[in-house]
């Protein structure tokens, strides 16, 4: 019996250990760029279908709706918890100053490698596809360098950052799945695309 109690009192210290220590995250920084299955609130206030900040996206997520396309946390909620983040990284829609040391989410719901997937959800045109994310990544380099006195000091710091991208997707479900809206198919077998 008390080799049960000693097996059960472990296995919850090691799940609940997180609980009890304050620690530093594994990385400095972490950056999103992506589609709908990471967007944490970039959308909000575009001109789109393609929103979640309304019931019942969030509601299992602390502050009810926040722009996630899910019921409660997204990929990279979960990713920042498990590198020890104390909150979520920010959308680039309303990141702040100091903010951004620690990482910026670009991604965008109908967002797509292709300048034009998922164009047809947009009312008069307005998503956030990839390139879009890399020019709003070099405004956050700026930032970074006024915030830290210089670009090699801004170098340096996104040099020890972690980096995903989740997209393309909608390449292909907002874009060549759609031959009456998109000429894609028309030009591309499957395997060239």
């Amino acid at each position: 019996m008390a080799c049960y109690v000693k097996i059960a009192f472990t296995i919850f210290l090691s799940l609940n250990l997180k609980t009890f220590i304050q620690g530093a995250p594994q990385i400095p920084c972490f950056f999103i760029f992506g589609d709908s299955l990471l967007d944490n609130g970039n959308n909000n206030d575009l001109h789109t279908k393609a929103k979640a900040n309304y019931a019942p996206y969030g509601i299992d997520f602390p502050n009810d709706p926040t722009g996630r396309f899910t019921n409660g946390r997204n990929m990279e909620d979960f990713l920042a918890e498990l590198l020890d983040f104390d909150h979520y990284i920010p959308p680039f829609a309303s990141a702040q100053d100091s903010e951004i040391l620690e990482g910026v989410n670009y991604a965008s719901g109908s967002a797509g490698i292709r300048n034009d997937s998922g164009s047809h959800l947009d009312i008069p045109g307005d998503r956030i596809h990839l390139d879009r994310q890399l020019k709003n990544h070099k405004v956050t380099i700026s930032r970074l360098a006024n915030l830290l006195g210089n670009i090699t000091s801004a170098k340096n710091h996104l040099n020890k950052c972690l980096f995903i991208v989740g997209i393309g997707s909608n390449d292909y479900i907002n874009n060549y799945l759609i031959p009456e809206i998109y000429p894609s198919s028309h030009l591309y077998t499957p395997s060239e695309y």
